[in-house]
């Protein structure tokens, strides 16, 4: 489960992807298989939450790793190649950039 807290030690992996209208979904598919099927059984996974644009342009992947290393180790992974591969195929641009949490407000 995924929890977004300043005091939760894991970095965050922002990725958003850019794509044609009708290659969204097919993204959006094949994300949830990588996640399904390679990335969850890697070391180091935390959690992953992916979100499609009302406009259909874009795709985000909101993931955790427990640490930098277990990220780029994930990066060696020849499933996950494989995946990442597909996906960069699909989009037109995507931006993958690491964060750590500072601060959140949650009401309620």
């Amino acid at each position: 489960m995924t929890h977004i807290t300043s005091d939760n030690n894991v970095i965050t992996l922002i990725n958003t992807f850019e794509v044609d209208l009708e290659k969204q979904q097919e993204l959006l598919e094949l994300l949830i298989e990588a996640t399904t099927d390679v990335m969850q059984h890697i070391d180091g996974f935390v959690s992953a939450n992916l979100h499609k644009s009302l406009d259909g342009k874009s795709v985000a992947n909101y993931a955790q790793w427990k640490s930098k290393a277990h990220f780029e180790a994930m990066l060696e992974n020849q499933d996950a190649q494989v995946h990442m591969g597909k996906a960069a195929k699909i989009a037109t641009k995507f931006s993958p950039i690491l964060y750590q949490v500072e601060h959140t407000t949650v009401v309620g």
